[in-house]
Formats: C-alpha cells, sequence, structure tokens
C-alpha cells in the first residue's frame, strides 16, 4: 500500500468548517444557518482543538466575529457553499509518514450546483497548509466515502456509479482508483442514499465507520420512517460482507415545506475531543445522541441544533474537514 488516508477518529491537527454567506442557498434559512454553523465551531475550538473557519468576506467575517469563541481562526477565502467535506482537501500518509493532498475532480454534485471557487478551494487550502497537492481526475467528494483506516471504505452505488460523476468508470476502475489514490483495497457498497439527499446518497448521511470493521446504520423510527427500506438493505450489505453493524435511531419523518428532510444523526463530525451531533427538533434527537455518545467511550458527545444547517442540504460532518496529525514515527 503507496498511501493511506486515516480515519477520522485519529488524531488531528485542526478542523476546516465552512461559513453559511450565500442568501440564495439558504433561502430564509440564512442567519440561523450561520448561528448554528458558529455553534458548532466554538464547540471544537473550545475542545481544545484548533478551528479555521472559512469566511467569505468583510461582512461574513464580521458576522462570524459576533458568533463565534475567540478561540475560532477565521480565514477568509474564496468558497462557493461551505461542504468543505466534498471541496476541501483528502489527506493521506505515504510509507514514509508526509502527508499528501489528493484533490479529486468536483463538477458540483453531478453539475447541479455550481459555484465559484468551490473547485479551487481544496488545493488553497493543502497548499497553505504546506502540503504537497496531487490532482487526481476522477470526480469524487470526500462524503461519498468513509474509511474505517485499515483499507476499508464504505460508499453508496447511487453517488459513485451515478452517470453524472463518472460515467467513463466502471465499478472495477472507481474501485483501482479509490485504492490507488487513498489507499482503500476494499469497497463496501451500499446501495441507496437517503431520500432526497442532494448529493445523490452521500454515504456520510448514511453510514460511518466508528472502529475498524465496525460501521453504524440508522434504523427506523416509526412506520412512516421515509428511509426504513434504505436503512435495512445497507445493514444487511453491510452485515453479508462480514462488518459488524450497529443501529442507533433515525430521527424518523421530517418534512419541511411539504418535502421529506434527509435528516440524519449519523452526519456527525468526530474531532479530537468531541463528536458532533446534529438534531432537528425530532422527539428522537436525545436517544440518538445518545446512541452515539455510547460508541465513542474516549470523547465527550454533544448534541447541537442542525435543522438551519439542513436546509442548506447537509451537516455539521458535510461543512468540516479535518487535518489528520501525522503518525507517530
Amino acid at each position: 500500500m503507496t498511501s493511506l488516508m486515516p480515519p477520522e477518529w485519529a488524531p488531528q491537527d485542526w478542523l476546516w468548517v465552512g461559513f453559511p454567506h450565500l442568501a440564495e442557498e439558504w433561502p430564509g434559512w440564512l442567519e440561523p444557518a450561520q448561528e448554528q454553523m458558529a455553534a458548532f465551531a466554538s464547540a471544537v475550538a473550545e475542545s481544545g482543538q484548533q478551528v479555521r473557519l472559512l469566511v467569505r468576506d468583510e461582512a461574513n467575517e464580521a458576522r462570524a466575529r459576533q458568533l463565534v469563541s475567540s478561540k475560532v481562526t477565521l480565514e477568509r477565502r474564496v468558497y462557493g457553499d461551505v461542504w468543505l467535506r466534498d471541496t476541501g482537501p483528502l489527506v493521506v500518509f505515504g510509507p514514509d509518514g508526509a502527508p499528501i493532498a489528493r484533490r479529486f475532480a468536483f463538477n458540483g454534485w453531478g453539475e447541479k450546483y455550481l459555484m465559484p471557487g468551490d473547485q479551487a478551494i481544496g488545493a488553497e487550502l493543502a497548499r497553505d497548509a504546506g502540503l504537497r497537492v496531487t490532482a487526481i481526475p476522477m470526480i469524487l467528494e470526500g462524503g461519498a466515502v468513509d474509511g474505517d483506516g485499515t483499507g476499508l471504505v464504505a460508499t453508496t452505488e447511487q453517488c459513485l456509479l451515478n452517470p453524472n460523476r463518472n460515467p467513463h468508470l466502471t465499478r472495477e476502475q472507481i474501485e483501482a482508483e479509490l485504492a490507488e489514490h487513498l489507499g482503500f483495497t476494499r469497497v463496501l457498497w451500499l446501495g441507496d442514499g437517503l431520500i432526497n439527499d442532494h448529493t445523490d446518497g452521500h454515504v456520510d448521511n448514511l453510514a460511518r465507520f466508528v472502529g475498524p470493521n465496525r460501521l453504524v446504520v440508522p434504523e427506523a423510527t416509526g412506520k412512516n420512517d421515509p428511509n426504513a427500506a434504505i436503512y435495512d438493505d445497507a445493514a444487511a450489505r453491510a452485515a453479508k460482507a462480514g462488518v459488524e453493524v450497529v443501529r442507533i435511531p433515525s430521527p424518523g419523518l421530517l418534512i419541511r415545506d411539504g418535502v421529506v428532510e434527509p435528516a440524519s444523526y449519523v452526519n456527525f463530525a468526530i474531532t479530537s475531543h468531541l463528536v458532533v451531533v446534529p438534531t432537528f427538533g425530532s422527539p428522537h434527537d436525545a436517544e440518538g445522541v445518545a446512541a452515539i455518545a455510547a460508541l465513542f467511550p474516549d470523547r465527550a458527545c454533544l448534541g447541537l441544533p442542525g435543522e438551519a444547517v439542513l436546509a442548506g442540504g447537509g451537516g455539521f460532518h458535510c461543512a468540516s474537514q479535518q487535518m489528520p496529525a501525522a503518525p507517530a514515527p
């Protein structure tokens, strides 16, 4: 293996977080989304980890400074939307322990949301962090893959096999690309992502690794849970592949403006000292946070409101990207 992307629970040097700034992307929700993202950034910074909050311009910076802890560092950058999990750098470590930033091609989630800056921000952040950057022609968003640190990665067929990403690549060729550039030598192919997920079914809203070969998958709450069959299919596929599956509650049916929301507690962010779980005003929020807390006895676990962030299309995990610390010699 020439390189490997560490799991999210590995030591981190800092966390990049995006700050909402485009009113048209958050109609009626911009200010509360800013407040919720600021609360997320502040919680991580107050836990003792460095946070670099990206802000778009002077007005954006002033608004952020009003909201965040003094321990949060603000960086003015050109970016379209806040989803740094997808547009930020993916860092791997080579056999010598040197960090390398992989910058896969980005096409606005299948050319649905193309915004100035999103194609360049990943390489810019990596270079400013002193990382060597390698550009990969394959289109891939960070939220589409989740690894366990042993070479095993989970993804969804809905996203990686979607013709709006890499129609010229077969399943086997995609697996080869993941192995070569991220060190993922075993691929757990799940099926569809959540209903109405803007990303075409990113795995970080469906299932997450919480340890080597240990995967968290939601379980339907209530007979009207719109994703019940999707959850069960993901759990069955993982179990069939020999992966240990842990089921946690889902938020259940949540509707906004007549549309089913892709709300998920598994869009939690794992940071050095803290796991932050989005909550949605669901009756199942407390049990969802408690279930995740039980999986991370070495970290504090905090539930924070994320319904305004979700209005823009994602959650705290989607809006952040960690800079992993170099492995011990």
